[in-house]
């Protein structure tokens, strides 16, 4: 028996069940998303390169590449969703349209990340 109050940890995981970690994912496929940028700017803020070495292999890998890194970046996005929806159970289409508004903020967070960071490395790459 239970106290008043208190969560049966029987019924607990269920609960969770519907949450996907939406801020995590959307957060990691928008960062691989702008990789192309983001991985020089933090090698020239480490001080491993320099800030104007950064600024043109950010400029390069972001004129010649970026496509690539944006693709894998909603890659990374489709695999980690379809990964936390496995371990829910939920991997079907009842499951999907359990949890679509939680997708679309997914993908909402990872192109809000992937602006974000767009704009700090732009910002960045003006003092370069």
């Amino acid at each position: 028996m239970t106290k008043p109050g208190s969560t049966n940890p029987v019924t607990a995981p269920l609960v969770e069940a519907d949450h996907l970690p939406m801020w995590r994912i959307g957060i990691a496929g928008g960062t691989v998303g702008i990789l192309c940028c983001v991985g020089p700017t933090l090698l020239a803020i480490v001080g491993i390169i320099s800030a104007g070495t950064a600024f043109a292999w950010a400029n390069d890998l972001y004129d010649n590449y970026a496509w690539w890194f944006r693709l894998t970046g909603l890659a990374v996005l489709g695999i980690l969703a379809w990964v936390a929806l496995r371990r829910r159970n939920q991997c079907s289409i009842g499951g999907v349209r359990r949890v679509r508004w939680r997708l679309l903020g997914m993908l909402a967070i990872a192109a809000a990340t992937y602006a974000a960071l767009y704009a700090l490395t732009t910002w960045l790459g003006g003092f370069a």
